[in-house]
């Protein structure tokens, strides 16, 4: 049976990021993507210069007639953009959430550093969707914000701050090393259990737009399949460093450029540029 996913989130019309990321993860990762749009952003490779927000209820309603008819294995929230769309999401996920995988991506800044989230928000994804939340996956500085601390900058920071922010209520919180200094970009999982590290070396390009939609979209697939959540999240960094891999067989815009979501799939077709 092949498994729905669904991403809440926002729209990135270059393709790279946000809803079009999700959906081309979902396409690759062999399930059937569907999408509710909390906002519409212009935006490019180069940097956002405008969101137009989707009315709260409307929200709600997107989500309300896709649970009326379709099977939902899997929801991942990306962008929710304010307070009211937050509410809203938790309001209408709150009857499903315990026999659901949600994977929550906190999106606060765009990669050219424009402001995703607004602050009132903040309080809501810590006191309702990050208690409903299979898996937590902030980057270095969106796990700062989280947590009002400074951002960790080495290893055992990243431990400490993955099982603080597992006291908040999810099931499991990975926080992406992307951000730290050096040769490596490991990333840490905090479950019940313990502590997983998933080493990683960093890969030198600005092809990197949308690599924390594409990765917690990846997991929120390998969930919606049955995956084990570590096997899950193990499968989609895979994923996502071919993808990152292949970044350079596309042409897309003149800054942070996407990743190859199709890498796998379009193999015969790649020709680095």
């Amino acid at each position: 049976m092949i498994r729905n996913v669904l991403s809440i989130a926002g729209s990135d019309p270059s393709g790279g990021a946000g809803i079009q990321a999700d959906l081309k993860t979902f396409s690759a990762r062999g399930t059937f993507g569907m999408a509710v749009l909390t906002a519409l952003t212009a935006q490019n490779t180069v940097g956002v210069t405008g969101v137009h927000l989707v009315p709260p209820a409307f929200v709600a309603e997107q989500i309300h007639a896709i649970f009326a008819d379709i099977r939902v294995d899997a929801v991942k929230i990306g962008m929710i953009a304010n307070a009211e769309i937050a509410e809203v999401v938790a309001d209408v996920l709150r009857p499903y959430h315990d026999n659901l995988p949600i994977v929550l991506d906190p999106v606060m800044v765009a990669k050219g550093g424009a402001s995703l989230l607004a602050s009132d928000a903040i309080e809501i994804l810590i006191r309702r969707l990050i208690p409903m939340s299979t898996l937590v996956t902030p980057n270095l500085p969106e796990a700062a914000a989280l947590l009002g601390e400074a951002m960790a900058v080495d290893r055992a920071g990243m431990a400490e701050q993955a099982e603080r922010l597992l006291r908040l209520g999810p099931k499991a919180a990975l926080i992406k090393g992307g951000h730290l200094e050096g040769a490596e970009s490991p990333d840490v999982l905090a479950e019940s259990t313990g502590l997983h590290w998933f080493e990683g070396t960093r890969v030198s390009t600005q092809n990197t737009h949308g690599t924390g939609c594409t990765l917690s979209s990846a997991i929120a697939a390998e969930l919606a399949k049955g995956a084990p959540l570590a096997e899950s999240v193990a499968i989609a960094k895979v994923y996502l460093a071919g993808a990152i891999a292949a970044a350079g067989t596309l042409s897309v815009g003149n800054g942070h450029g996407p990743v190859q979501h199709f890498h796998a799939l379009w193999a015969s077709e790649q020709q680095p540029s």
